[in-house]
């Protein structure tokens, strides 16, 4: 399964990937906005907003995305490791 990760905190980008590491998930973390989000993002199976973290702008690139590749967008407040566990847990079950 393939994960795409946007908002969160840059420190946390290493965890956020490891996490997805532990669930068999290949994960790709976007914290801040780039000229060309919308083609670094890809295909993936899961896509998981961190909504306090992430501008309005991003939030819609990455939803316009999910919807061209038929992914699953889960918009999640906090951006806690606890919730990135919760989330894929039920992601993969």
């Amino acid at each position: 399964m393939s994960v795409v990760i946007i908002g969160g905190h840059d420190r946390m980008v290493c965890q956020y990937k490891k996490i997805c590491k532990q669930f068999n998930c290949k994960a790709k973390v976007f914290t801040q906005m780039s000229a060309s989000l919308g083609k670094q993002i890809g295909s993936p199976d899961l896509i998981v907003l961190f909504t306090n973290t992430v501008s309005h702008k991003m939030v819609k690139c990455a939803v316009e995305e999910a919807g061209r590749c038929n992914a699953c967008v889960v918009r999640c407040h906090t951006s806690s490791k606890n919730a990135l566990e919760e989330i894929l847990c039920n992601a993969c079950a």
